[in-house]
């Protein structure tokens, strides 16, 4: 093999590294741009679970008063009905 036939072996070896280097960073962008759009969604989902935590801390139960103000009352009134009917029973 002459001198000239090999250093352009060597330099076609050369530039087909050179594209491949080039495609794999192509594809490396590509990945890396796809990391990033799950971080950034990741971020925003633990962003939105922590306000939501948040709110429900903060936020009183307006329900659990208005049920246990209804037990209350209705326990109180059935006892109250029972001792009635005891008495009228036990006056008979």
């Amino acid at each position: 093999m002459s001198k000239s036939k090999f250093e352009e072996l060597v330099a076609a070896i050369k530039v087909n590294d050179l594209l491949k280097k080039e495609k794999e960073m192509e594809e490396e962008k590509k990945s890396n741009t796809i990391i990033w759009i799950f971080a950034v969604i990741g971020v925003i989902a633990a962003i939105a679970g922590i306000a939501y935590a948040v709110y429900l801390y903060f936020t009183p139960d307006y329900l659990e008063d208005f049920e246990e103000d209804f037990d209350d009352d209705f326990d109180d009134d059935f006892f109250e009905e029972e001792a009635d009917e005891d008495t009228d029973n036990n006056e008979a």
